[in-house]
This record gives structure tokens, sequence and C-alpha cells, in this order.
């Protein structure tokens, strides 16, 4: 053997004892019991004291601490303190009692100011800072996903015990965020209210060193929701000045809590410079007794749990958007169901009156009558309920209140109402009543006519399936507009119903006028009486609702007992049929209803 095959096999034993030894040492630094930091076997440099974690556990810890700050009250703020002498809810207790348990994702949960502390580095010379948070005010407007009933919402509520709940401009961001995450998902927007202003001060001058035309971000969303038909629902639950308040009264449906809400456009201090009125309280200019009997807010409600209350049942009738057929629910309220108690309930003496909501009650789905503006407009009724399980509206004309004669706040309810089901795709059931427009001074000054126009445009602009049923009287304008605005009606009378141009009580007095003012000239004034009595009476007779029916002039007269049947069967078709169609118009850009 030569020296060179000798030396060459020398080596390659030096190779593998090398690799041997190598894989030795990694067997025995993997072995139970070695000291070692990497289980996988990697080598890893060994490390330094200053070094941040892999895992990212410092950044993690700082968003727990921030989140953590965010979700414990502040026990010694001005702020809140004030906040719970005053009886209200803290703004994440709300939540917690609004939304589904365990519902609740936040939408920028660490937003707000924060006080960082810098922490020391271990390694003289190192250029790593660390630092972790000292302080935290969070964002006064809290913001996120959460589920009423099971159903996915977006909400945002305001924090008035940080700045009074006066919004942070630099923080716009986030609400105009949420408001178009809304839009664009399609989800319904709930609006907790609690907060002084939009975050306009004087004092931005001042900082700024100038002044700056205001503007008004993010209602151009807000409009787009609301023609889309995507649910806004807002709860005014301490004071709302400004816009505050305008968000909320621009919402489809609101509701104010009577011991804490108050909605006004500027605050008592500000009103005593403009009008000098002095000493007004926040109640005193807007409190429920104002704005809960004037139209700008829909409802009153007890307490800020009843606010709550009533969200979660307005929007259980309510489709995620105008694209969507509104939800059906199971029934156990038979659709042929009789009510024969409703063959008496309208009085045969046409000067007394009757309870119209014990006729809606009775005929909807037991149970199921939500309605909208008790306290306003109360010569109208109107309201949720379900026929079969399947949503609609409800329209009444209200004979305790004026014998039901529209008057400007009814038409406008009206107004709003009609809209209201026209951008969800409600089909309408409505009770006609009507023995025209209000009349006299009052009614005048109040530009009933005007709001009666509009109401008439409303009627004839709106394309929601309606189903009349006339209860007693339809007279004049106001009775056309009613009953007259589809093509093909879908109407029905009851025996007690009588319509007509106008009603017989007055309008004898003036088609014969001439002929009883010579009576009574003539033959004297129990003549004139006598004479008016058989003018009554023959037109009572020729006003015999059957006459009517007998030349197709009323499409049927109906036992008021199989009320509850026939428009439950008209609810079903329209459901099946119409409102697919409708919502496949409005998904194409076709049909375009205009809520905003």
């Amino acid at each position: 053997m030569g020296n060179d095959e000798i030396g060459a096999r020398r080596s390659a034993t030096a190779v593998a004892t090398a690799r041997v030894d190598q894989v030795s040492s990694h067997i025995s630094a993997s072995a139970p019991g070695s000291n070692t930091s990497n289980p996988d076997g990697k080598r890893r440099r060994k490390a330094k004291a200053n070094d941040l974690p892999a895992d990212y556990s410092d950044i993690r810890g700082h968003i727990e601490k921030l989140r953590s700050i965010a979700n414990t009250p502040d026990l010694s703020r001005t702020g809140y303190i004030r906040q719970k002498q005053a009886g209200k809810l803290w703004v994440r207790e709300r939540i917690a009692k609004l939304l589904d348990p365990g519902s609740f994702q936040e939408i920028g949960s660490t937003t707000g100011t924060v006080g960082w502390k810098q922490l020391p580095t271990s390694t003289p010379g190192s250029n790593e800072e660390r630092e972790e948070p000292e302080s935290f005010l969070p964002h006064n407007n809290v913001q996120g996903y959460g589920k009423l009933n099971g159903r996915r919402i977006l909400f945002t509520a305001d924090d008035f015990s940080i700045r009074a709940g006066h919004q942070d401009g630099h923080l716009m961001a986030k609400t105009l965020y949420t408001e178009k995450l809304a839009l664009q998902l399609r989800l319904p927007m709930i609006k907790l209210t609690d907060g002084s202003s939009g975050g306009g001060s004087v004092t931005s001058i001042e900082k700024w060193g100038y002044s700056y035309v205001p503007p008004l971000t993010g209602f151009d969303v807000v409009a787009k929701q609301l023609n889309m038909g995507i649910p806004n629902l807002g709860a005014v639950v301490g004071p709302a000045i400004g816009l505050g308040a305008a968000r909320v009264v621009s919402c489809h449906f609101s509701v104010m809590a009577a011991d804490v809400g108050a909605l006004i456009n500027a605050g008592p201090s500000v009103v005593a410079g403009a009008t000098f009125e002095e000493g007004l309280s926040l109640t005193d200019l807007g409190g429920p007794g104002m704005h809960c009997t004037n139209g700008t807010i829909d409802n009153l409600a007890a307490t800020e749990e009843d606010c709550f209350a009533q969200i979660r049942t307005v929007l259980a009738y309510l489709p995620n958007s105008g694209m969507l057929v509104p939800p059906v629910v199971d029934s156990s309220d038979p659709m042929t169901r009789d009510a024969p108690e409703l063959r008496s309930i309208v009085p045969r003496k046409r000067e007394r009156t009757y309870d119209a909501r014990k006729i809606i009650t009775t005929v909807v789905d037991t149970s199921s009558f939500f309605e909208i503006g008790a306290l306003w407009g109360r010569t109208a009724i109107v309201g949720l309920a379900r026929l079969g399980g399947r949503p609609i509206g409800i329209i009444a004309n209200n004979a305790e209140v004026a014998s039901g004669a529209l008057d400007a706040a009814g038409a406008q309810k009206l107004t709003r109402h009609l809209k209201f089901c026209d951008i969800f795709n409600l089909p309408i059931l409505q009770f006609v009543d009507v023995p025209g427009y209000a009349v006299g001074t009052v009614a005048e000054r109040t530009a009933t006519m005007r709001w009666g126009v509009e109401l008439t445009k409303t009627y004839y602009t709106t394309t929601v399936p309606i189903f009349s049923v006339i209860v007693r009287k339809c007279y004049g304008v106001a009775g056309g507009m009613m009953v007259d605005s589809r093509d093909p009606h879908m109407r029905v009378g009851w025996p007690s119903g009588e319509w007509g141009s106008l009603p017989l009580d007055g309008g004898i007095e003036v088609g014969h006028s001439a002929e009883l003012r010579k009576i009574e000239k003539e033959k004297g004034l129990e003549a004139r009486k006598e004479r008016y009595r058989e003018l009554d009476a023959m037109y009572r007779r020729l006003m015999n609702p059957v006459r009517t029916a007998n030349h197709f002039g009323i499409e049927e007269i109906i036992d008021p007992a199989k009320t509850r049947g026939l428009v439950a069967e008209w609810c079903r078709i329209v459901y099946e049929a119409e409102l697919p169609e409708r919502v496949a118009h409005r998904l194409s850009g076709k049909l375009q209803p205009v809520f905003a």
C-alpha cells in the first residue's frame, strides 16, 4: 500500500470521526436533562438581556393595558362622577345592556391620547428604545360590532364622562370609518347619543392661529345609508347638542329616555345670549315634553333600558337594507282568525268615537303592533305590526282626536311613515276614517294645506303596496289621497263606511244654502230645520255603502269580522309575488326610493 493511499484513508477517517462527533453533540444537546433553550435543536445565539421578545409580547402587553384602562371606569374622574350622579349609565354599561352577551367587538379600542414612559436599556450604547403606556384617555365615542337578538349590527356610543361627550375632531376618522362600514357591509347602525356637540370650540382659533369654514364630514355617508334602507336607529340617553342632536334626529327611528334625555340646538348659556331667555335647564329647552310631542324624536321611553328594548323591537321588523325583503317570523296566530267584536266597534251614531288602536291590535298578529310617534301628530296613528309573521306598516286615522281630520302635524307624521315603509319594503295596511283636512284659524296658521299637499305628493311618489280598509268616513282630498294612490286599488269598505266630496255636516248647508235661506225667510226657522232633516234623511239613504258597491265605486264591502283573513292573505301574496320583484328593481337601480 503506497503512502498516498494510506494518507487518503487517514484523511477519510478523520472526516468521518469529526462527523460522528458533530452528530453526537447534537444528540447530547437535545437529550432530556440537557441545558438548552432550543427544543428544535437549531443553533441560536445567546439571548441578550435587552433583546425584544420574539413573540411581540411587549406590543401585545401595550394593547391589553390600554384596553384594560378603557374598560375600567375611572372612579375619580369628575366626568364619571357627574355621569352617575345624573342617574345615567356609563357608556360600557350601556353597551352591555344593549347588545347580546359576548357579541361586542370594538373598533378602535386603543384610539385615544396615550402618555408613554421610556424604559432604560440594559446595554450601554444600544440604539433600541423601549417604552410602555403610562396613562390613557380613550376616545369618547365607543364604536364596534355587536348583535341584537342574533343580528349583526354596528353601533356608536358617546362617553359623556370624557370631555362631556364633546367630539375630538382629530379622531373623527374613527366615526367616519364606522359609518362607511355600515354602508359597505349593509349593516344596521345603532347610535346612542350622550354628547355635547361635534367638537367645535372657539379655543381652536387661539391654538391654530386661524379660524375655518365649518365642514360637515360624513353626513353624505349618512344620507346614503338612509336612502339605501340601512336601518339607522338612535337613542337620546343624555344631553344631545348640535351635531350630536342632528345625528340622532336624522335616524329612521329615534327614542329619548324620559329620565335623562334632552336634545337642543345650543345650550342654556348660548340661548341666553341669543334670545335673552335666562335660567333655562336642558329639560326646559329640549326635554321629552318638548321633542317627543313635536315630532323631533319619534318615541318616549321611561329609561335607558327601555330605549334599548324599543330599538331591538323596531329592528326586528326591518331588513338589513332596502335590497332585502323584511324578515318573516313564525306566527301562532291563525291568519283566518275571525273577530266578531269588530262588527260593533264603530257606533251607529256618527257623533260617537271609537278606539282605532283596538281595531289595529285585533286585526294584526297578537301583540305585534308597535306604535311610533304616539305623542305627536295625534290625529294619525302609525306603527309596525305583522300579519302571519310578515312585517307591515300601519296607518290609521284617530277618530278620538278632532274626529280624525288631518292637521299639519298629522300630515307630517304620515309623510314620514310612508317614506319609512317605502324605504324598507314594508307593505302598508291602513284603516281609513278621515272627514278631510283640519279647518279653522289654527289649521291655516300651522300650514295644514302645505303639509297636506306634501303628504299627497308622498302618497303618489312612494310605490310600496297599500291595502285600505275604509272603516267609516272617507271625504274630500284627504280621503281620495289615502285610498286612490295605487292602481289597481286594494281597498274594501266596512258596512259603517261613508264617503263623498264633503261630509253631510256642512255639506247640506253649502249645497242647499239658497233653498234653506228662502224657507227660513218665508216660513221661519222651524220650517228650515224640518227641511234640513228631510234632506239629511234623503242623503243618508242614498249614501248607503251598498249603493256605491252596486256601481263598483267600492271594490267590496266586507264583514268586519273577516278583515284579518282578507288582509293577511293579501300580505302573503305581496311577500311572495310583489316584494321579490321590488327588491330586484332596487338592486338594478330601476327603483330608488328616497327617505332623506
